[in-house]
C-alpha cells in the first residue's frame, strides 16, 4: 500500500452547488492552475495542459453522491485521485486525498500536498465569492 494523505477545505456553499462546479472541467484551470494550465474537449475526452506535460483526464459520471473521482494519463504514467463533496451543515467539506506512488520522494510529496492546499483554497476562495457566503 502507498502512503496516503487527505487534504480537505471547508466550503460555505451548499454541497449541490460546489460540486456542479468542480464537476466542470472547464474551471479546473481557474482552481487547479498548481497543476491545470489549460483542458479542452476533444471528442470524448478531456486533454490538458499540465506543469508535467499533456494529460488526459477522465472523470467520474455526474452522480448525486458528491464523488469527483478522476483519472489523470501522464507520460509518466496514470493516477487515480479520490476526490469527494461531503456536506458539512449548510456548507461542505471538499476533500482530495493524494497516495505516494513509487518514484515519488517524500520531498515531493509535501510539494504536491502544498499545491494541492493551495488549490483547494482557490476553490473555496471562488465558491464563496460566486455564491456569496451562500452557507
Amino acid at each position: 500500500m502507498y502512503r496516503a494523505h487527505t487534504v480537505s477545505v471547508a466550503v460555505a456553499v451548499p454541497p449541490q452547488r460546489a460540486y456542479a462546479y468542480i464537476a466542470d472541467p472547464a474551471n479546473l484551470p481557474k482552481w487547479a492552475s498548481g497543476f491545470v494550465k489549460s483542458i479542452e474537449k476533444r471528442g470524448d475526452e478531456w486533454i490538458a495542459v499540465t506543469t508535467l506535460g499533456q494529460a488526459r483526464f477522465r472523470f467520474a459520471p455526474a452522480n448525486e453522491l458528491g464523488v469527483l473521482d478522476h483519472d489523470v494519463d501522464l507520460p509518466a504514467g496514470k493516477f487515480h485521485n479520490p476526490m469527494r463533496v461531503v456536506p458539512n451543515g449548510k456548507g461542505c467539506e471538499v476533500l482530495l486525498t493524494a497516495l505516494q506512488v513509487p518514484g515519488i520522494s517524500d520531498a515531493q510529496f509535501s510539494g504536491d500536498l502544498e499545491i494541492v492546499r493551495r488549490d483547494l483554497g482557490t476553490l473555496r476562495d471562488i465558491l464563496e465569492q460566486m455564491h456569496g457566503n451562500a452557507a
